[in-house]
């Protein structure tokens, strides 16, 4: 793939460009020795704190060794403010690289080997994306950043065509919808209600693709916000809590039936699906205690039951203030996960190996959240 190189030259333009807006200087550092698989490394997409219009992009690349930091900038010199506001997802889709701009109201679209913007589709308040048939699917609190328990604007998800940049078609769910999958010809919503305190939402919409209608909705918990299936027709779904006497918890829902089965008493914030293994992490706020607690799992899948409630094995995690992304990598199994550390400065990446032992560490941008691997993922397990 085509390097990252930052020169004097580009630095120069960086500042003439940019005059009145603060910099990220793009940065290399070598972390490791270089792999040499069918995954030539990963995005990381730094979300930067609401309001800052600092989200930035760095990229792991396996072949070298090399962090590159920031490299956004570097790649799209003429853009005036870079990213945006809050990064909030990142896909690879055939050539292309789409980034989920949240509060900037749009998604980046960029060559995936080199991240230079080749395209824009805007969608306001827009959360998350997946594709399907040429499509991409993304969801959108559709109304403005406003906390209000009668909110009455409900969100959508957007058909867009790839080849064109287009949005084709919308279908309303629920109130602020958040993570969506694609099984089979449905797509699973997880409605949040996120605005509407202490009014949230329960739902999970099931969207028909052929005739992209909504066609049920599934109970499920308040505040959901993540969903996974995996390769034994389940749908794992997230639900928040309301931050009070209700949880955090982890749902099961049958994708044969559309109907909630059963719960596993872990809180999760974010999950990575690795065969049958779903890591996860949790930082759960209580107001009454007014303190997060944070922990660590793996849920089998298949047996449906929580393996471990902490995937670190050598007592690092106590240096991770406040875990905030998860991945791993499907060849290596090396676990990736993210520090936000105190949501204004640069946060950490941390690597752990296979038997959970910290490898590797690296500093990002602010809010590290969201990963998106480059190159060939498929797996025999």
């Amino acid at each position: 793939m085509r390097k990252f190189i930052f020169t004097a030259a580009v630095a120069l333009c960086l500042f003439s460009c940019r005059e009145d807006i603060e910099i990220f200087v793009p940065e290399v550092v070598r972390v490791y020795i270089p792999e040499y698989t069918s995954v030539q490394g990963f995005y990381l997409l730094n979300e930067g704190n609401m309001g800052s219009n600092k989200s930035t992009l760095d990229y792991c690349d396996y072949t070298t060794g090399e962090y590159h930091r920031n490299i956004y900038g570097d790649a799209n010199p003429s853009v005036p403010k870079e990213l945006g506001d809050v990064g909030n997802d990142i896909k690879i889709y055939g050539s292309k690289l789409y980034a989920v701009i949240n509060c900037s109201n749009k998604v980046d679209v960029m060559d995936k080997f080199t991240a230079e913007k080749t395209g824009q589709i805007d969608i306001p308040n827009c959360r998350y994306i997946r594709f399907h048939g040429g499509y991409a699917y993304v969801t959108s609190y559709a109304g403005p950043v406003e906390l209000n328990p009668d909110y009455k604007q409900t969100g959508y998800v957007a058909k867009v065509d790839t080849a064109t940049l287009e949005v084709v078609d919308r279908c309303l769910v629920g109130f602020q919808p958040d993570e969506l999958e694609i099984a089979g010809n449905k797509i699973y919503v997880a409605n949040s209600g996120g605005y509407m305190f202490p009014n949230y939402e329960n739902t999970v919409s099931v969207i028909d693709i052929p005739s992209f209608t909504e066609t049920g909705r599934i109970e499920v918990a308040r505040n959901l916000h993540r969903l996974r299936a995996d390769r034994h027709g389940n749908l794992w779904v997230t639900s928040r809590g309301d931050y009070y006497t209700q949880p955090s918890r982890l749902y099961r829902i049958d994708m044969l039936t559309d109907r909630l089965v059963d719960s596993l008493d872990i809180a999760v914030s974010n999950f990575h699906l690795d065969g049958d293994s779903l890591y996860l992490y949790s930082v759960e706020w209580n107001y009454i205690a007014m303190k997060n607690t944070v922990t660590y799992g793996i849920v089998d899948v298949a047996k449906k039951e929580i393996v471990t409630r902490n995937f670190i094995a050598d007592g690092t995690e106590r240096n991770i203030k406040i875990p905030y992304g998860i991945m791993v990598n499907p060849l290596t199994k090396d676990i990736y996960v993210t520090d936000a550390k105190n949501y204004v400065s640069p946060g950490t990446l941390y690597c752990f190996g296979s038997d959970g032992r910290q490898k590797w560490n690296v500093r990002t941008g602010d809010i590290p959240a969201h990963f998106v691997f480059l190159g060939e993922l498929v797996v025999n397990d």
